[in-house]
């Protein structure tokens, strides 16, 4: 049995990230920067204070987040590092939006294409001159440090990222959060694995049937050996097949599809999470903090516990999962990148005016079955 101190720390550590619905971007960045204090803290003083007499009654402090009432915007970002290689810089491999309207009842899952072309703003400290490209690039510029090459700095490239999603989107982001591939598979095999709808039939290129990562082809990103094959229906996976299905693109629907099954899994990890009530068993909670404790970055004004104790009834079932339709652009034959549809526009400019309910009834071929 845990120290009631330590299971309070897991249990709100848990919370977190149920609510922040980090526990399924697929995708890579850097160490666990964030150590969160979960206790309530003691109201400051300006100065002595007399002491109360013995029939009063203290106040109850509020809990953590109390006064957070919405709208909230969480940037959840996956990043392909590709560690092996020296000098890489991240980049953005996922970005997904959690958008929570005042009232915190429920939430929107998008999101935006990795390949989206964009203005991505200047940025003095990675010495970004600012300029219009690919939103996953946008991630690589902002982590370069000037005098330091070939060692880039992923909380600095997510603030570049941020505000990139910002002002494209129209919405504040008010905390973000990024996983790492090392812990993912730890994560979905320390909750038993997960169940999903497998919607298309998937054959992946990195993996084999018994798990083993294929071997370098010839071409550029080629690879030789039998491979993975994910068929249509109810599928139980464990974390390198959830990993692995999810970060699949060369598929019928593109990096469209690639965003439905990441999204599709966030929510699955979710329920899974809720499911098995596991803020109850300190034992398996700890196995789960343990299994991010290298693979999350969250960056935010609050603490994480805030939005836990604020979010905290948000079910999966609030959760609405939206794909946002888009088209390449170019010129000529040359591929430059992706941008959304006039009904992918519109849907942003509804969902900042709080009229999302509305114009997904008007347009449900956006909503995401999972």
């Amino acid at each position: 049995m845990l120290p009631g101190g330590n299971r309070r720390r897991l249990t709100l550590a848990l919370a977190g990230l149920v609510t922040l619905a980090v526990v399924a971007v697929i995708g890579v960045v850097v160490a666990h920067t964030v150590s969160d204090d979960p206790r309530t803290p003691t109201a400051a003083t300006g100065g002595p204070s007399a002491s109360p007499s013995p029939s009063a009654s203290p106040s109850p402090s509020p809990p953590p987040g109390a006064d957070i009432t919405g709208p909230l915007n969480l940037l959840l970002v996956g990043v392909d590092t590709r560690v092996s290689v020296p000098g890489w810089e991240p980049h953005a491999d996922a970005v997904l939006v959690l958008h929570v309207p005042a009232g915190l009842s429920k939430a929107y899952l998008f999101s935006l294409p990795r390949d989206l072309v964009v203005e991505i703003p200047a940025y003095k400290p990675a010495g970004y001159p600012g300029g219009r490209t690919k939103l996953t690039h946008a991630m690589s510029y902002g982590s370069r440090v000037p005098d330091r090459p070939k060692r880039p700095d992923p909380a600095q490239g997510y603030e570049l990222l941020r505000r990139t999603v910002s002002e494209y989107t129209g919405l504040r982001i008010d905390a973000g959060a990024v996983l790492t591939f090392g812990g993912f598979d730890e994560l979905v095999d320390s909750l038993g694995g997960v169940d999903i709808r497998v919607d298309q039939r998937v054959v992946s290129r990195h993996r084999q049937p018994d798990g083993k990562h294929r071997e370098p082809g010839p071409g550029v990103g080629g690879y030789v050996g039998p491979q993975m094959v994910y068929e249509p229906g109810e599928r139980h996976l464990n974390g390198w097949q959830a990993l692995d299905y999810a970060r699949q693109r060369y598929l019928p629907g593109g990096d469209y599809a690639r965003q439905r099954h990441h999204q599709q899994l966030i929510r699955a990890l979710l329920g899974k999470i809720l499911d098995q009530d596991l803020a109850r068993q300190p034992e398996r909670v700890e196995q789960v903090v343990a299994a991010l404790g290298d693979a999350l970055l969250y960056v935010g004004g609050r603490r994480i516990v805030d939005f836990a104790y604020a979010l905290g009834s948000l079910s999966p079932q609030a959760v609405t999962l939206v794909g946002l339709p888009g088209a390449s652009v170019g010129r000529g034959n040359a591929y430059r990148g992706e941008e959304l549809t006039s009904v992918g526009r519109r849907f942003l400019t509804q969902l900042r005016a709080g009229k999302a309910d509305a114009f997904l009834a008007d347009n449900p071929k956006l909503k995401v079955k999972s």
